[in-house]
């Protein structure tokens, strides 16, 4: 299914916009392509919603990946859970900040995508995730720690560092790492970006694990419970 949203300008990393009452009916169960300014994105609904609001939990895959790679990890918890899943494709390799320091069109494009949501869906204000594996992951610290009063939580699977930006609101924040992480080696990586962001007062839930550049499903299952 194809769905097209509105474009939206973007300040300082700073996403404009905030849950609003549906527009149009539900979208159905399953899997949904989002049309967005730059690059699509994925929807995934559990079935049997809840009539009440529900959380939603945003995903960026890593460098040259997809926005499946995240459903493949996320979507039996988002099942489970009854969580909006949505996977944002990154216009380039990867995402904007990251190649160019700023954010630019995967943020806006995100915004698009989160517009189609808000349009079709009662979201939890309170329960709005961001999550990533890799470069996503650091892509999830960036976005998150600017807009911790709409994403209330963070969800970094192996990140590589944390984007200089804008901060604002306190986000709950959970990092993982692998041990053996050939990619983004853990002494040079999380092992500096937890302690960075306690120092800087932010709660951190952190769980290393013994694999490599991966996020081992006990990992996912921890990190869900965030999701509350």
């Amino acid at each position: 299914m194809f769905i097209c949203a509105s474009r939206h300008r973007l300040a300082r990393g700073a996403l404009e916009i905030l849950p609003s009452p549906p527009l149009y009916p539900p979208l159905d169960v399953g899997l949904h392509e989002v049309k967005t300014s730059y690059a699509p994105a994925l929807l995934f609904v559990p079935d049997r919603l809840p009539h009440w609001p529900v959380p939603l939990l945003i995903a960026f895959h890593g460098a040259s990946g997809e926005p499946g790679d995240m459903l493949s990890l996320l979507q039996d918890e988002a099942q489970q859970r009854k969580v909006l899943l949505l996977a944002p494709s990154s216009y380039r390799a990867t995402w904007d900040v990251i190649l160019d320091g700023h954010f630019g069109p995967d943020a806006m494009g995100l915004q698009d995508a989160m517009a189609t949501v808000f349009e079709h869906f009662r979201v939890d204000r309170d329960r709005i995730a961001v999550s990533g594996f890799s470069d996503g992951a650091t892509y999830a610290l960036g976005l998150g720690l600017a807009n911790g009063d709409l994403l209330t939580r963070i969800l970094a699977y192996s990140p590589g560092r944390i984007p200089s930006a804008r901060r604002d609101g306190r986000p709950t924040i959970f990092v993982s790492h692998g041990q053996r992480d050939p990619i983004l080696p853990i002494t040079h990586t999380s092992h500096r970006i937890v302690p960075a962001l306690e120092d800087d007062g932010y709660h951190v839930d952190y769980i290393e694990h013994a694999n490599g550049h991966e996020v081992p499903r006990l990992v996912v299952a921890a990190s869900a419970e965030l999701l509350g």
